[in-house]
């Protein structure tokens, strides 16, 4: 991969492309995650998200652009990772190289991600950087694929 790429703290400013990242039908129909309505979309980045201190959030920034975000929280006992990128930036290395450089910071381990079970190339980044297969859960009628980065 030859983009220039780094992470950043998430600036309010970001929500709108976030916001509209997270609204493309095939990000959508990939992640099986509903899309928020602009004000409860808001209130989540800036409340559960920019307002909690044990959350750790980063743009992911690619050539200057704003390419998405890479963001830990704390689910009871549980440390779980998750992300989300433009459609332009899929396939390209991004996602695999942003998350060890976001693994350098988050240092709690485990840690946990559990994309949808259809979302092969999410399952397949994460494999990338160290996560293995524990098993399945259901989310509503979805069946996602739970994965566990442990001590190294």
């Amino acid at each position: 991969m030859s983009d220039d790429l780094r992470l950043r703290a998430v600036d309010e400013a970001d929500l709108e492309v976030f916001l509209e990242q997270e609204h493309d039908p095939e990000a959508v129909r990939r992640s099986k995650f509903p899309p928020r309505e602009r004000e409860a979309f808001m209130t989540h980045w800036t409340t559960r998200i920019l307002g909690d201190p044990t959350v750790l959030v980063r743009a992911v920034i690619v050539d200057g652009e704003l390419a998405g975000n890479i963001v830990s929280w704390w689910e009871q006992e549980r440390r779980f990772i998750g992300y989300w990128y433009g459609r332009a930036f899929w396939g390209r290395g991004i996602g695999s190289t942003a998350m060890m450089l976001f693994l350098q910071e988050e240092k709690t381990r485990p840690l946990y991600a559990d994309p949808y079970v259809g979302n092969t190339g999410s399952v397949r980044l994460l494999e990338k950087c160290g996560f293995q297969r524990t098993g399945t859960v259901q989310h509503g009628d979805d069946e996602h694929v739970m994965l566990v980065l442990s001590e190294s």
